[in-house]
């Protein structure tokens, strides 16, 4: 491994690469992730809106199209989702 790095040839760990490759691909959208990560400091809906100067409106359509991509029952659950998964 390292007379092929010396030589200029590329080594790719076989542990990572396959972790890099069985990894979830995240369904979600920069801005649900945003409103997923405050979501999870406990942020109200009013104070999202307004830190991301966004209507309250689209806040909550943004946290409904969240949990539907992942199957949450609620904006709480799929904030821990995505904090599980490392999205947020």
């Amino acid at each position: 491994m390292i007379r092929d790095i010396a030589a200029g040839r590329r080594y790719v760990d076989p542990d990572i690469a396959a972790a890099a490759l069985a990894a979830d691909r995240c369904p979600l959208t920069p801005r649900e992730l945003d409103v997923l990560r405050m979501t999870r400091q406990n942020s109200p809906i009013q104070h999202i809106a307004y830190t991301l100067h966004l209507a309250e409106v689209t806040v909550r359509n943004y946290l409904s199209t969240a949990m539907t991509k992942l199957d949450a029952p609620s904006r709480h659950a799929a904030a821990e989702i995505a904090w599980e998964h490392g999205w947020v």
